[in-house]
């Protein structure tokens, strides 16, 4: 066991040696989305590779590039948690992590900018740091000088100058947030207001009247900010008891709602504060965030991917994550943890366009294609974080 609580080593075949942070006794851990992508198995060990663990991926979110693992082990001990939200530029930081995969390393280093947009959609903020953070430290350790967990060592970034040197981080407290989902569900339920919004720039401020707020520049028809009465051009300047201070805000304050819950919303137009009430809609597909199916059930069907639960893609995902209007397919909503379709590299949050070369552009395509293939190999057409991808599942690999 590493000297510092919390610390595992994790590594792939298909890919380099990486870190994870234990964050229960009986042996769940984080570590990143994206270090799992095209891993036939997960492996874990604690300082002596000698003795590993098989890992189970319980979920993966990539908007956040949080990922849970699970391997079958008691007593561990866990990393004790901070809060992210009380961070400050220049707080002394320790990075720890397994780099390249020589061991159990630590750097220091300071927080050296908060709110640095991520890998994302541009609606969660990461947290940036000078401590070395090379590839084998992603999933590790960020800690405060109390040895309390405040983030998760996300990837290398560049400096303006373009020098390596400075790291992303997720922020502990989203990372929790996240770990807290795919534990209880397999996936994350994001709330949706359903509106495009741009920062308050200086010509702005004057033309609205505001000193601070969001800046609602178009309203989806239809949708739950629509059904509220908020409109194009309205500046939101609180939601429920917290003060608005920019878009961004908004846009992650709502994302961490509860899909369903009401709030109340002030805002202000041409010149007049307001206020009303919306009741949120979801960031997933409707029936995805309703979905209580687990991985192996698509339309009970018995078909070649059998191991795949799939929904509609409807405007609410399309508008989360940028779908072009021409990508036609159906949502992955669950993947079963070491079946065919996970060894190929599906994951929750595809959109599969093609089987075998037949277009599967809804539900009932899909479904009726993978009854009809015969397999035992299957070519699968998917979209996924704006790029178009072919992968084989082998329906031997069981």
């Amino acid at each position: 066991m590493p000297t510092r609580p919390g610390a595992a080593e994790s590594a792939a075949p298909t890919s380099s040696p990486s870190s994870g942070v234990i964050i229960s006794a009986d042996g769940y851990i984080l570590t990143n989305s994206r270090i799992l992508e095209g891993a036939e198995d997960v492996k874990v060990a604690f300082g002596d590779p000698r003795k590993e663990y098989t890992a189970t991926v319980v979920g993966r979110d990539l908007r956040s590039n949080v990922a849970v693992l699970k391997i079958d082990a008691t007593g561990l001990t866990p990393a004790t948690l901070g809060d992210s939200d009380q961070l400050e530029l220049g707080d002394v930081v320790l990075a720890l992590g397994n780099p390249v995969g020589r061991g159990l390393t630590v750097s220091r280093g300071i927080l050296s900018a908060l709110g640095r947009d991520g890998a994302n959609d541009g609606t969660e903020d990461f947290l940036q740091t000078d401590a070395a953070i090379n590839p084998g430290n992603s999933g590790g350790a960020l800690l405060d000088t109390d040895g309390r967990l405040i983030g998760i060592n996300a990837a290398p970034a560049q400096r303006d100058d373009g020098n390596a040197g400075l790291g992303l981080v997720i922020p502990v407290n989203l990372a929790r947030f996240v770990a807290e989902q795919l534990v209880k569900n397999g996936r994350v339920e994001r709330a949706l207001l359903g509106v495009e919004t741009q920062p308050l720039e200086p010509d702005l401020i004057a033309a609205f009247n505001v000193k601070q707020g969001a800046l609602i520049s178009e309203v989806r028809a239809g949708g739950p900010a629509d059904k509220g009465g908020i409109k194009g051009g309205d500046v939101v300047t609180r939601v429920e008891q917290t003060e608005i201070k920019d878009h961004r805000q908004l846009q992650q304050m709502i994302a961490r709602l509860a899909p369903g819950k009401e709030v109340t919303i002030a805002y202000v137009r041409d010149g007049q504060p307001a206020e009303t009430k919306v009741k949120l809609g979801s960031a997933s597909a409707e029936k995805a965030a309703n979905n209580t199916e687990r991985a192996g059930d698509i339309a009970d069907t018995e078909g070649v991917l059998d191991d795949v639960s799939i929904d509609e893609v409807t405007a609410e995902f399309r508008e989360q994550l940028n779908v072009p209007s021409r990508i036609q397919g159906v949502l992955v909503t669950s993947v079963a943890p070491g079946g065919p379709s996970s060894r190929a590299g599906i994951q929750p949050g595809d959109i599969i366009l093609e089987l075998d070369r037949r277009a599967a552009r809804t539900v009932e395509e899909a479904v009726k294609l993978s009854e009809e293939i015969k397999g035992p190999k299957i070519l699968v057409q998917l979209w996924r974080e704006g790029r178009v991808r072919l992968l084989v599942v082998d329906e031997t690999k069981k």
